[in-house]
């Protein structure tokens, strides 16, 4: 067992660790086997006021150091993911019930963003523009907005931490960082940990794990953060969103998905299901980009199906510290209580199981589902767990009306052997992010990533993390006299 979750089972604020001072304990629990991780007593509003007030102070000389100064901080911070990698990993095993291939997939990605983070303290740069006025000098800076709030979820906590963490910190800005109460530790005390031994400044980062229970609205409210990146459910985001505005705060969000892998009559159908499989079933589904439904054209669905199912009854589920196993837990028992409710809800509507999976504690096995009522809410909202849903169609058309038949718009997938058919099929579909011939979870480091509809607000990564995190700034200079009319 990682010592993290003994080491790191306290508040990080102004560059201390120190208990919270609530009246009672996050408990965290590995939720594979249910044994106890650690025990952290919950931050107050209070705390959560301390830990924005010392990021406030902090970053005012952070941001006037050297970009090149800053950037060491993420070279070290990557060079110390790469020396505790079989460390995280474990943790991530431990408190997410991650499989190891599931670790060592948000890993890869996380030293990518780190990567990228190390180039983006470089990044802003500054415009002179034209002025109608003679002798005017227009100057338009990039600057950092101040303080970010960050609020990170369960399902990648490591990555999705530092996806919003490191670049903010890169622009100059200072943080607070709220994980999750499932995952408190690899989502937030364990990215101060590494920030701190990068040689981060102390109150640059401040990590906070407490609970909407204790502190309501106060981290949403607070009048230190300019944004708040939150990434999350729909549902939150959306009151996450209202009450932003109603303090004239910027939010970056990225929500949920219900995203639809899509075979047409000329695909690759072996590819095409090897495909289907992962982007179902990776990290038990629990993947906003995850493939809830999979699309298939007539022509083609038997042979599709048979072989979906076959190699869905292949998966190995059980305990995520076994290397073989692809299906570990979900986070918890009311996810898996929900899972089994919304199978057993699909069948009362008439649909088939192919793969009728089951239920022990946190370990809920794949399922696949077809013969959906096509007025089914389940055809229209995100399942958060191992349960596929197959859905027949005869032609592109009919394919392109159930694909944007969703309140959500975030990721998916076409396959076909006319790669521009593929292209032209893209273009058609109310999607932040879609994929040819490939899978429907994907994440880079300098692409756009987000979302449409009920998926989110704004973009992250490469470019979009300067319209995310710093703001623009326009200082004019006369270098003449201007005219005044009285």
């Amino acid at each position: 067992m990682s010592s993290y979750f003994t080491d790191l089972a306290q508040q990080y604020i102004d560059g201390e660790w120190r208990p919270g001072t609530g009246s009672w304990d996050i408990i965290d629990f590995n939720p594979y086997d249910n044994e106890k991780l650690a025990s952290i007593t919950i931050a107050t509003v209070d705390e959560v006021d301390a830990a924005f007030r010392a990021a406030e102070r902090a970053q005012k000389k952070w941001a006037e150091t050297n970009p090149y100064a800053r950037r060491a901080v993420f070279e070290k911070a990557l060079r110390l993911v790469e020396e505790r990698e079989e460390e995280i990993s474990e943790a991530i095993v431990a408190e997410l019930g991650g499989t190891r291939l599931k670790a060592a997939f948000e890993l890869h990605l996380a030293k990518e963003f780190l990567r990228e983070s190390v180039h983006l303290a470089l990044r802003p740069e500054g415009r002179i523009i034209p002025s109608p006025v003679d002798g005017k000098e227009n100057r338009v800076y990039r600057v950092p907005v101040g303080v970010v709030g960050v609020i990170s979820p369960f399902n990648f906590p490591f990555l999705l931490s530092l996806k919003s963490v490191a670049p903010a910190l890169a622009l100059g800005n200072g943080v607070v960082l709220k994980p999750h109460q499932n995952t408190p530790v690899v989502g937030g005390t364990l990215v101060a940990k590494l920030f701190e031994d990068a040689g981060l400044p102390g109150g640059l980062l401040n990590v906070v794990v407490t609970d909407i229970a204790e502190i309501g609205d106060a981290f949403l409210e607070h009048p230190v953060p300019k944004v708040i990146s939150f990434t999350g459910s729909d549902a939150v985001g959306r009151h996450v969103a209202t009450v932003c505005a109603a303090h004239f705060k910027r939010s970056v969000l990225e929500l949920g998905g219900n995203s639809a892998l899509v075979v047409l009559d000329d695909a690759d159908v072996d590819y095409a299901v090897d495909a289907a499989v992962f982007s179902r079933f990776v990290h038990q589904g629990q993947v906003c980009m995850a493939a809830n439904r999979v699309l298939v054209d007539r022509a083609v669905a038997d042979e599709f199906t048979e072989k979906f199912v076959a190699k869905v009854k292949s998966l190995k589920a059980g305990d995520p510290r076994d290397p073989s196993t692809v299906i570990g837990p979900v986070i918890n028992s009311s996810q898996a209580d929900a899972l089994t409710g919304l199978v057993e809800q699909a069948l009362a509507e008439g649909a088939t199981a192919l793969v009728r999976g089951t239920t022990t504690d946190n370990l809920v096995t794949p399922s696949v589902l077809t013969d959906i009522p096509a007025g089914s809410a389940l055809l229209r909202q995100e399942v958060f767990g191992p349960v596929a849903l197959l859905v027949p169609f005869d032609g592109e058309e009919e394919a392109v009306r159930l694909v944007n038949d969703t309140p959500y718009g975030l990721s998916g997938a076409v396959h076909t052997a006319d790669v521009e058919r593929g292209v032209a099929f893209a273009k058609r579909i109310d999607t932040g992010m879609f994929h040819v011939n490939d899978g429907t979870v994907h994440d880079e480091p300098i692409v756009p990533f987000g979302g449409e509809k009920h998926s989110g607000i704004g973009r992250l990564n490469g470019d979009t993390m300067l319209d995310a995190f710093t703001t623009q700034k326009w200082i004019s200079v006369q270098h003449g006299r201007s005219g005044f009319p009285f």
